[in-house]
């Protein structure tokens, strides 16, 4: 799979590590495309203590990336701003409700919005990882905006029935859930078993 993440400037930075540390070990992933809002860049310093864009997806998996190539945000002409590139899909995560404006409006300003308008045009997955609470009327209207358009809504609510024993887990979990939703399930989700 070739496939694009980006990460915005909403809180749950360790959700966007999780899934890049994901997608490099994963043997079915051929390619990934990274993109970092300009705004992601002070809540991984926060969250994460990782500071500048230089060399950041090193900075996230703590290993020189393999398969990750990181584009600018400000790079709309990079290869994941056009129809022709082979991809099969996009996930933003976590997604803010500002990047989920100018996606669900088509605005198209950034790298990270034009992939985006990319990805539904061409009928490829777009998962959108929402992370803000309680929703207002512009965030709920947006994000129906984006659905009609063919995006799925995938919003940041961590699971507790399989007891996560800290928010490493918790996030990891949440990244699994999404992977299995775009075809990569993961050896180690956890899987609800109900007595029989």
């Amino acid at each position: 799979m070739n496939l694009t993440l980006a990460i915005t400037g909403a809180s749950g930075a360790i959700l966007a590590q999780e899934m890049l540390r994901a997608l490099e070990a994963d043997d079915r992933v051929a390619r990934v495309h990274f993109v970092a809002s300009e705004n992601s860049l002070r809540v991984l310093a926060e969250e994460l203590g990782l500071s500048g864009r230089n060399d950041l997806v090193e900075k996230l998996l703590g290993v020189p990336p393999v398969k990750t190539i990181q584009h600018s945000d400000a790079d709309i002409g990079a290869a994941i701003a056009s129809g022709s590139h082979p991809s099969n899909g996009m996930v933003v995560l976590p997604c803010s409700m500002g990047t989920l404006a100018a996606i669900a409006n088509g605005l198209a300003n950034s790298l990270i919005a034009r992939a985006a308008d990319v990805t539904l045009k061409e009928r490829r997955r777009l998962i959108l990882c929402v992370r803000e609470t309680p929703f207002n009327h512009i965030h709920l209207r947006n994000m129906t905006l984006a659905a009609e358009a063919g995006a799925t809504i995938f919003p940041v609510i961590p699971a507790f029935y399989n007891r996560p024993v800290d928010s490493t887990e918790m996030a990891r979990q949440f990244v699994f859930r999404v992977l299995a939703h775009i075809g990569l399930p993961q050896p180690g989700a956890y899987i609800w078993k109900p007595e029989e």
